[in-house]
Protein backbone atom coordinates (compact mmCIF):
# COMPACT_ATOMS: atom_id res chain seq x y z
CA UNK A 1 0.00 0.00 0.00
CA UNK A 2 1.40 3.10 -1.03
CA UNK A 3 2.69 5.99 2.08
CA UNK A 4 0.67 9.31 2.19
CA UNK A 5 2.45 12.16 1.54
CA UNK A 6 2.99 14.12 4.44
CA UNK A 7 2.00 17.79 3.83
CA UNK A 8 4.18 19.98 5.98
CA UNK A 9 2.28 23.40 7.39
CA UNK A 10 4.10 26.36 7.02
CA UNK A 11 3.24 28.93 9.64
CA UNK A 12 -0.20 30.25 10.59
CA UNK A 13 -1.43 32.99 9.11
CA UNK A 14 -2.17 35.78 10.78
CA UNK A 15 -5.85 37.11 11.56
CA UNK A 16 -8.98 35.87 14.20
CA UNK A 17 -12.12 35.36 13.11
CA UNK A 18 -12.81 38.82 14.98
CA UNK A 19 -10.78 40.06 12.62
CA UNK A 20 -12.38 39.26 9.67
CA UNK A 21 -15.69 41.09 10.94
CA UNK A 22 -15.29 43.96 8.91
CA UNK A 23 -14.43 42.53 5.51
CA UNK A 24 -17.45 40.06 5.64
CA UNK A 25 -19.87 42.92 6.22
CA UNK A 26 -18.36 44.38 3.21
CA UNK A 27 -17.81 41.15 1.07
CA UNK A 28 -21.70 41.04 2.13
CA UNK A 29 -22.18 44.05 0.02
CA UNK A 30 -20.95 43.02 -2.80
CA UNK A 31 -23.22 39.84 -2.71
CA UNK A 32 -25.76 40.79 -5.13
CA UNK A 33 -26.12 40.97 -8.62
CA UNK A 34 -26.68 44.35 -9.72
CA UNK A 35 -23.96 45.45 -7.19
CA UNK A 36 -21.40 43.21 -9.15
CA UNK A 37 -22.28 44.78 -12.22
CA UNK A 38 -21.93 48.15 -10.78
CA UNK A 39 -18.47 47.48 -10.01
CA UNK A 40 -17.13 45.57 -13.20
CA UNK A 41 -18.93 48.95 -15.08
CA UNK A 42 -16.67 51.12 -13.01
CA UNK A 43 -13.83 49.35 -13.18
CA UNK A 44 -13.65 50.10 -16.73
CA UNK A 45 -14.25 54.22 -16.21
CA UNK A 46 -16.31 56.71 -13.97
CA UNK A 47 -20.14 56.44 -14.93
CA UNK A 48 -23.18 58.63 -13.49
CA UNK A 49 -26.27 57.32 -11.26
CA UNK A 50 -28.42 57.43 -14.86
CA UNK A 51 -25.91 55.57 -16.80
CA UNK A 52 -25.47 53.03 -14.34
CA UNK A 53 -29.18 52.40 -13.48
CA UNK A 54 -29.68 52.16 -17.35
CA UNK A 55 -27.39 49.56 -17.65
CA UNK A 56 -28.64 48.10 -14.70
CA UNK A 57 -32.21 48.31 -15.72
CA UNK A 58 -33.57 49.48 -12.13
CA UNK A 59 -34.71 53.22 -11.42
CA UNK A 60 -32.01 55.95 -10.37
CA UNK A 61 -33.28 55.79 -6.76
CA UNK A 62 -32.40 52.04 -6.29
CA UNK A 63 -28.95 52.37 -7.95
CA UNK A 64 -28.31 55.24 -6.20
CA UNK A 65 -28.80 52.86 -3.04
CA UNK A 66 -26.73 50.32 -4.43
CA UNK A 67 -23.63 52.68 -5.10
CA UNK A 68 -23.98 54.38 -1.10
CA UNK A 69 -24.10 50.80 0.09
CA UNK A 70 -20.55 50.45 -1.79
CA UNK A 71 -19.35 53.89 -0.93
CA UNK A 72 -19.75 53.05 2.84
CA UNK A 73 -17.20 50.17 2.68
CA UNK A 74 -14.87 52.00 0.87
CA UNK A 75 -15.35 50.37 -2.58
CA UNK A 76 -16.42 53.13 -4.19
CA UNK A 77 -15.76 57.45 -4.48
CA UNK A 78 -18.04 59.94 -6.15
CA UNK A 79 -17.37 63.16 -7.65
CA UNK A 80 -19.59 66.02 -8.48
CA UNK A 81 -19.13 67.86 -11.65
CA UNK A 82 -21.38 70.12 -12.25
CA UNK A 83 -24.80 69.05 -12.24
CA UNK A 84 -23.87 65.43 -12.47
CA UNK A 85 -22.28 63.46 -10.10
CA UNK A 86 -20.08 60.24 -11.19
CA UNK A 87 -18.82 57.41 -9.52
CA UNK A 88 -15.60 55.43 -9.71
CA UNK A 89 -13.53 52.98 -8.15
CA UNK A 90 -11.66 53.63 -4.90
CA UNK A 91 -10.30 50.19 -3.84
CA UNK A 92 -7.71 48.90 -6.23
CA UNK A 93 -8.30 45.30 -5.11
CA UNK A 94 -11.94 45.03 -6.42
CA UNK A 95 -10.34 44.64 -9.66
CA UNK A 96 -8.62 41.20 -8.84
CA UNK A 97 -11.58 40.15 -6.71
CA UNK A 98 -13.83 41.18 -9.77
CA UNK A 99 -11.06 38.76 -12.42
CA UNK A 100 -11.72 36.40 -10.03
CA UNK A 101 -15.45 36.45 -9.66
CA UNK A 102 -15.85 36.89 -14.38
CA UNK A 103 -13.16 34.06 -14.43
CA UNK A 104 -15.29 31.29 -12.39
CA UNK A 105 -19.05 32.49 -14.13
CA UNK A 106 -18.39 34.26 -16.76
CA UNK A 107 -15.81 31.45 -17.76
Amino acid sequence: MPSKAVVERSQKPRGSVNDFAPAAECLKSLAHPVRLRLVQLLLHGRYTVGELAEDCQIPDNVASEHLRLLQRCGFLNSQRDGRKVFYEVAEPHLQQLMACIEGRFLG
